[in-house]
């Protein structure tokens, strides 16, 4: 190998291991104290960096506890490419979401210690939700741009890559909250495929009858 390739690649293979490094220190020391209770300063020291760099990877302490399941919306990304081109978009993304549940290489969520810890905290503290809402809208946009070269077209013409997204993502996040709040960390593929079932079965139905809806006249009579 050409010696003027190989000091890029380490500089890159040192730089990923301090990333490593920091996130994991702010993963832990976050799950085990709380936020509130962990400074930039404490997680630099437990990765045996300065503050500086710490600052060079990271914005807040949210981003470095999240950096764990950045990849994650990466890998559903990546089964979307692969499923077949003729399948439809919505289910393409449903099964997409299963191959990365499904796939013991991947460490989904409910494979991975300790994440279902980290995504009860988010639902409790409001910059922790915050930094993971932001995580999701970028692996979003780029499921848009996936579905939308599926399609043929121009999501900025086209809008339904975007619904598409919009519904199947949504179908996830129902299931992460149910999983969350339910407290059984097995779970989440079987939720998963409850939300998914639902979008596309009986939430498409008619809607059984109910209570007789209120309207601004409830309650007059004719004379």
């Amino acid at each position: 190998m050409n010696p003027e390739r190989k000091a890029p690649e380490r500089r890159s293979r040192k730089a990923r291991r301090t990333r490593d490094a920091l996130a994991q220190a702010a993963f832990e020391l976050v799950l085990d104290r709380g936020l509130k209770e962990v400074t930039v300063e404490e997680i630099a020291e437990r990765a045996d960096v300065d503050r500086r760099t710490f600052s060079r990877y990271f914005t807040s302490k949210e981003a470095a506890v999240l950096d764990s399941i950045r990849g994650d919306g990466d890998r559903i990304n990546d089964a979307l490419r692969a499923r077949p081109a003729d399948e439809p978009p919505l289910t393409a993304y449903r099964r997409a979401v299963l191959d990365w549940l499904d796939d013991p290489g991947a460490q989904a969520w409910h494979r991975r210690a300790r994440i279902f810890d980290l995504l009860v905290l988010a639902e409790q503290e409001p910059t922790l939700y915050a930094a993971f809402h932001h995580i999701r809208v970028d692996a979003q946009e780029d499921s848009v741009a996936i579905v939308a070269d599926r399609l043929g077209v121009d999501p900025r013409l086209d809008i339904r890559p975007a619904v598409t997204v919009a519904a199947g993502a949504g179908a996830l996040l129902a299931a992460q909250a149910a999983w969350v709040r339910g407290g059984h960390p097995d779970d989440l593929p079987q939720l998963v495929g409850q939300a998914f079932d639902a979008l596309s079965g009986e939430l498409l139905a008619q809607l059984p009858a109910g209570p007789t809806s209120h309207s601004t006249t409830e309650g007059n009579t004719t004379s």
